[in-house]
């Protein structure tokens, strides 16, 4: 699982499109919809996806490798035969919605899309499955890590693992955007502010003060990535 909410009554919503940057930033404003997701690159990813993320509704693109969205569909609704699916479609694919609605879409959007609208869709479909949420919990998790945000309380494996504020803050952060890469830029202005007036290497330091805590003689949650700075993310 890679959510940014706790396992709690919070939605989760599966993201499908082989356009990387395109879930990604879905992704991402589905989010600040106090949402939980995850995203997948194809149809054999969701449905692999699908097994441990278990999700409410599925946004669904239609063209893919490997697997596209019309088997996927197929495929979903075999497990969880009510489970809600939006598609995505390029907006001259006539055909391709027709048949989606007919193989059991429960809705579609058309590319380029305006996120508010995928915003409302999906909660259309939320509340209209009677899966919408509940009591929002303040408990982030990423595998095995989690983070309490009113107790501060913060354990990987049930382990309590003691941060200072600033750490924290620092993996609060990379939580919250998991599944995201951060530059260093991004991560210093979200949790030192814009007048912090200091310099990158800052968030260097306080992501090795981490990895010592969080990650130490076990699978690396926080990444590296060369070039553009830092992603939260399962171990692959």
């Amino acid at each position: 699982m890679m959510a940014t909410q706790a396992r709690s009554d919070a939605p989760r919503v599966l993201v499908v499109d082989d356009e990387a940057m395109l879930a990604d930033l879905l992704s991402q404003a589905l989010r600040h919809e106090g949402w939980e997701t995850a995203t997948a690159k194809d149809g054999l990813d969701a449905l692999a996806k699908a097994t441990s993320f278990h999700p409410d509704v599925v946004i669904l693109d239609v063209q893919m490798p490997r697997m596209d969205g019309l088997e996927t569909l197929e495929r979903l609704r075999a497990r969880d035969p009510e489970l809600p699916v939006l598609f995505l479609t390029a907006r001259d694919a006539v055909a391709d919605r027709v048949q989606g609605l007919r193989a059991g879409a429960d809705d579609y959007v058309t590319k380029p899309f305006d996120l508010d609208e995928v915003a409302a869709r999906v909660e259309g479909l939320l509340r209209r499955a009677g899966r919408t949420q509940q009591a929002a919990s303040t408990v982030l998790q990423v595998a095995d890590l989690t983070l309490d945000v009113d107790s501060h309380d913060v354990r990987r494996g049930g382990e309590e693992i003691t941060l200072t504020n600033t750490e924290f803050e620092l993996l609060r952060y990379l939580m919250e955007n998991a599944g995201i890469v951060l530059s260093k830029q991004k991560i210093l202005d979200a949790v030192w502010s814009y007048d912090f007036g200091g310099q990158v290497n800052v968030v260097e330091l306080y992501i090795s003060y981490l990895r010592k805590k969080i990650d130490a003689d076990r699978p690396a949650l926080i990444r590296t990535v060369r070039g553009a700075g830092y992603i939260m993310r399962e171990p692959q």
